[in-house]
């Protein structure tokens, strides 16, 4: 247990103060201070969903498929990220990350969004610096305000991360005529870089080792 029931909050979890709770924040300085990740080849970085706990999410499913039809649960570790701030996959039935209410990509907020990035930019920075020896190669899987935040934080903390989907690929999916023109990450096309991702961080590491 990460914060003990008689020592958390009475402020409600829900809303754009979530990022700022005092309960989220004293998890997640809990995982990037006192949580010690597992050593693994590959680290893959998805985004938090609406559904809790994420692993049975609609969406981490669909992660799930793709990433363990190429790798082996001994061989990746999956991190989650965004609203929830950090979240080791394993500890996702854990309170706060198991009972905050609010989805940053429904905000018209300019403000809380900056303030989003700026926040978890630098945490995400701390993870990586704390896991540079724990991964043999890493990828963030992500669109949006949480790519910007992971594309800051590879910046801040001078550490390689194989962010997709492909600019590219992005590119050629936008859609101006949407509030989010980027679509959704289950898009085919998407996964498909999801794949080759992997594929490319199998050849990295030693590919005997995923025969």
């Amino acid at each position: 247990m990460i914060i003990p029931e008689h020592e958390r909050s009475n402020e409600p979890l829900t809303g754009e103060n979530v990022i700022n709770h005092p309960d989220m924040i004293r998890a997640v300085e809990w995982v990037l201070n006192e949580y010690e990740p597992p050593k693994r080849d590959i680290g893959i970085f998805v985004p938090c969903s609406n559904t809790k706990p994420y692993h049975e999410s609609p969406s981490h499913k669909v992660f799930d498929k793709v990433i363990f039809s190429r790798l082996k649960e001994e061989q990746v570790h999956i991190v989650v990220f965004g609203t929830c701030g950090i979240t080791p996959r394993e500890l996702d039935t854990e309170y706060p990350f198991m009972d905050y209410k609010f989805m940053l990509g429904r905000s018209d907020n300019p403000k809380i969004k900056q303030e989003f990035v700026n926040i978890e930019s630098v945490r995400l920075a701390r993870y990586l610096k704390k896991t540079n020896n724990h991964y043999s190669y890493r990828i963030a899987y992500c669109l949006g305000d949480f790519r910007s935040a992971m594309e800051k934080a590879v910046d801040l903390s001078g550490i390689d991360v194989d962010i997709i989907p492909k600019a590219g690929t992005m590119e050629r999916l936008y859609r101006p005529d949407l509030k989010f023109g980027y679509g959704s990450l289950h898009q085919k096309e998407y996964l498909n870089d999801l794949e080759d991702a992997i594929d490319k961080a199998i050849m990295s590491c030693n590919p005997s080792l995923f025969n």
